[in-house]
């Protein structure tokens, strides 16, 4: 059963290309039950031929030489043999295990050395101090600017790649392409960076979830990168829609090449709040596009970017059945108080973030149980590509209430208060919290 679950697993994987990959894990359960079998062999054959030796009795009658299934000599037997055949396969599952993980590690270890001797050079366009009052000091306020340990994870991968800066590589290529690139990571480094403050947000966030952060990136300017290829999006005559990026464990990710180069922050990042990219987040050259959802624009560990159309490919969360295109929702979030919170009568302080891409939250509002919506307080902007935190405080009376949010985007767009499901391009409604003032 185990093995044919890793066998659909391993079929199931971005980088799968055929139903081969399933063998290992197959081969696997196999010779897992033949030793299995074996063991099981040695300890029934034990008996079966202490029975054969064992001398004739009369029924009822015993004796101390006359052996049998039951004879102390013959438990004896099977317990050694047993135990040898055990020993003998332990150990070699274990000396395979070892070798295998040699050889893994001794390639992890290449790529730890070569982030830890990458010196990050100072961008050319540095991103702008953010402003006093953008961090609110309330408790229970998700930080303005996400730690790189507490910054969500949403991936594919079943061990995160350590991949070596020194033989890493990226490959420009494809429709409109006149001149295709390989690029290397000292190559990237001598570029001219950019350095901006970007929240991301995953698709399969729910409302209130927390796959959403909000830290400070530096990379190249991804749209530069591209004219230099001389690929010109299709808004100015380029052939080719979509980008699609590759990882270096063959998960797809396709981009719409206007969003790219329309003049948004899009970059391959090469750090994240200050250092190089932690290996969970792409280390050594990952995507970074404000406005979109991940899954169409956050490729971590790339090593290829094609130049194609949506017609032509289909990656990998199309397939499954997710949006071709997938800019982010305008969302709000209550961080304080907590579901089910038990907070005292008087003023409450009611308090999250909201967050709209490229587009920017112009006003957040609360509302009490079914009394009318109320404009909230909304901490500093920094940048449209980042959210805001916002605060209410609340005039709270003992009794059940439910406390609700709603936010309005830069274009007058305002949140649905309908629910909807995460695929096939994101989850829609207001956030709501249930608590009981005492």
């Amino acid at each position: 059963m185990f093995g044919l679950v890793g066998g659909f697993a391993a079929t199931s994987r971005p980088d799968s290309t055929s139903v081969a990959d399933a063998l290992p894990s197959v081969a696997g359960a196999v010779v897992g039950a033949l030793l299995l079998h074996h063991l099981v062999g040695r300890l029934q054959s034990g008996r079966a031929s202490a029975s054969v030796d064992a001398p004739a009795v009369e029924e009822g009658v015993t004796t101390p030489e006359g052996g049998g299934a039951d004879h102390p000599a013959a438990a004896d037997w099977d317990r050694r043999g047993f135990v040898v055949a055990a020993t003998a396969a332990a150990a070699a599952s274990t000396g395979i295990g070892l070798v295998g993980r040699s050889l893994n590690g001794s390639q992890g270890q290449n790529a730890v050395a070569s982030r830890r001797r990458i010196a990050l050079p100072a961008p050319v366009s540095a991103a702008a101090p953010v402003p006093k009052r953008a961090a609110l000091r309330i408790k229970d306020v998700s930080p303005f600017m996400t730690p790189s340990q507490d910054f969500y994870r949403v991936d594919t991968a079943l061990v995160v790649p350590k991949v070596d800066a020194n033989s890493w590589r990226l490959r420009i290529h494809g429709k409109g392409v006149t001149r295709e690139a390989n690029v290397s990571f000292a190559q990237l480094l001598r570029m001219p960076l950019i350095e901006r403050n970007i929240t991301l947000a995953c698709v399969s966030n729910e409302v209130g979830g927390p796959y959403v952060g909000n830290a400070r990136w530096i990379g190249v300017r991804l749209a530069d990168l591209l004219r230099q290829c001389g690929v010109r999006p299709p808004s100015k005559g380029g052939p080719a829609d979509q980008l699609v990026a590759r990882s270096v464990d063959g998960m797809t990710i396709g981009s719409p090449v206007e969003d790219v180069m329309d003049g948004r922050d899009a970059m391959l990042a090469l750090g994240m709040n200050g250092e190089p990219l932690p290996f969970a987040h792409g280390f050594p050259v990952r995507m970074v596009v404000p406005g979109l959802y991940g899954f169409v624009s956050a490729c971590k560990w790339i090593q290829d970017i094609e130049l194609t159309t949506f017609d032509d490919y289909d990656p990998y969360w199309v397939k499954r059945h997710w949006a071709r295109r997938a800019p982010v929702k305008t969302q709000s979030r209550i961080d304080t108080p907590k579901p089910f919170a038990r907070p005292g009568a008087g003023t409450v302080m009611v308090a999250g973030v909201a967050w709209a891409q490229h587009r920017g939250i112009d006003k957040v509002e609360v509302r009490v149980d079914d009394g009318p919506w109320r404009r909230a307080d909304l901490a500093a902007e920094d940048t449209t590509d980042t959210w805001r935190q916002w605060s209410f405080p609340w005039k709270a009376v003992s009794g059940g209430h439910t406390l609700t949010v709603r936010a309005t985007d830069r274009t007058g767009q305002t949140q649905a208060q309908e629910r909807t499901r995460t695929i096939p391009d994101g989850a829609g409604g207001w956030h709501s919290v249930v608590v009981t003032v005492d």
